[in-house]
């Protein structure tokens, strides 16, 4: 097996019981409260049901269960379908780094192994810290957009990652589904330029699904390229150029767990300083006195948001949800982004498209040169008197920087899960999360994670 290979097993085998601080197992429940909280609201989304739908016709011995309608299915189904439900409302956690993504996507991966193997409410959450690592690990060391490729190479390793702990697999195990993972599961950016489709966010949901079912082959003795990283035509070779992972925990002595940003806004993440700037300077001016809104922003930034035409006339939810000329006119008009702000009428509303031709979005240098230290955007606001209003800030809310606190996180989890669920059953789904590293296993809490399609609780 090549070096990297053998660095990513050490590496996810380097995170255990004895080694996650509490900082960080504390950290793990928040993410996994948010993340349910991203699943359970985006329940009633058309790639969640189509999700739904095609893995209810697939049996597996062991099973695990979808969030919401508790139906059994293999535990590659339910790893994808609940992971479609996680991203669905692109209201999950964001690390910004050299590369970056949503290291969530991969916890479904996770809870479908540890469902299906009966491992302990413990392991669960070491697995995912595992798992986050490697994903930080990767982000921290090399970038995939700008090269073409999706984050979703960095959730199939971290998905390895995370249920090699849940199958108890050993190093060479964890070396040959490494390498099966890289070889077959390097997906194309395409999926995240121009109108964008569902697939947007279903692409790390594969990845995930990809990563369990790589683990899964290992276990029962299935032997993977022994250079995919450094040999010829390797990732290394064709898709990432070489890089060398750091000692865990690898930042500030702080597991990666630990430093990925919690999004207060269901937006792109590149988004949220300027829709937090825009919805400040709003209380500072009349709507119908304004001429332009100009956004600087740094290069990642803007080519996520700001940089395509459909991006002023967005078709679809994953679009606009990308789209930072239709956020800033939400904001403008309503003084706030919600879930609602991306329903089908909201988004072909003709009244919000003269409020988007104000908008300008440019790449700022300076700004470019200080990310990812800095997500730093700047809100200049243009009224018909030639008066300016600006307003700049470098970090979002949520960030490593700037986190929310877990009782921020609660009201996002009883806010996304109210449609769906009653007070009681929140509460207790709530309690199950935070206490999960008390609990023999994992089943109680998806339990309480079932409801009926229509949204009326189905739990006693």
């Amino acid at each position: 097996m090549d070096g990297t290979l053998r660095a990513l097993a050490a590496h996810t085998l380097a995170v255990t019981r004895e080694s996650l601080t509490p900082a960080a197992l504390h950290a793990t429940k928040k993410l996994l409260v948010d993340s349910m909280a991203c699943a359970v609201g985006g329940y009633a989304g058309e790639p969640c049901a189509i999700s739904r739908r095609l893995a209810v016709r697939s049996i597996g011995t062991p099973s695990a269960r979808l969030i919401g309608s508790g139906a059994s299915t293999t535990m590659e189904m339910a790893c994808f379908a609940n992971s479609v439900m996680v991203r669905y409302l692109d209201f999950n956690d964001t690390y910004t780094s050299i590369g970056e993504g949503h290291p969530s996507d991969m916890l479904p991966a996770v809870l479908a192994a540890a469902e299906g193997y009966g491992a302990s409410g413990l392991e669960t959450l070491i697995a995912m810290a595992a798992g986050v690592e490697i994903f930080m690990q990767m982000a921290d060391t090399f970038g995939l957009a700008e090269r073409g490729w999706d984050h979703g190479f960095f959730i199939c390793l971290a998905s390895v990652a995370g249920c090699a702990h849940i199958l108890k697999l050993n190093e060479t195990q964890i070396c040959n589904a490494m390498a099966i993972a890289a070889s077959a599961n390097v997906p194309t950016r395409h999926t995240r330029r121009g109108e964008l489709s569902m697939w947007k966010g279903c692409a790390t949901a594969a990845s995930a699904r990809e990563g369990l079912f790589a683990a899964l082959l290992a276990k029962d003795g299935m032997t993977g390229p022994p250079l995919a990283i450094e040999g010829k035509h390797g990732v290394w070779d064709q898709v990432t150029g070489v890089f060398h992972l750091a000692p865990v925990p690898s930042k500030r002595g702080r597991f990666g767990v630990e430093r990925t940003g919690i999004k207060y806004f269901p937006t792109e993440y590149h988004s949220h300083v300027p829709l937090a700037l825009l919805q400040k300077l709003r209380s500072q001016v009349k709507l119908e006195d304004i001429t332009n809104i100009h956004i600087e922003t740094y290069q990642r930034g803007y080519s996520e948001v700001g940089d395509e035409p459909q991006r002023w006339d967005p078709q679809t939810r994953e679009t606009a949800d990308h789209s930072l000329p239709y956020m800033l006119a939400v904001i403008l008009a309503d003084g706030e982004m919600t879930v609602d702000s991306f329903s089908d009428a909201r988004i072909l509303d003709p009244a919000l498209r003269p409020l988007m031709k104000m908008i300008t979005v440019a790449e700022n240098p300076e700004f470019t040169q200080l990310f990812p230290k800095k997500l730093r955007a700047r809100v200049t606001v243009t009224t018909r008197d030639g008066e300016k209003h600006s307003a700049q800030a470098d970090h979002p809310r949520g960030h490593e920087f700037d986190p929310m606190t877990d009782d921020e996180v609660n009201r996002k989890f009883d806010a996304l899960c109210a449609p769906f669920m009653a007070i009681g059953q929140r509460a207790q789904l709530l309690e199950a999360m935070w206490s999960l590293d008390a609990a023999p296993h994992v089943g109680r809490m998806m339990d309480l994670a079932c409801f009926d399609k229509e949204g009326n609780s189905s739990w006693t």
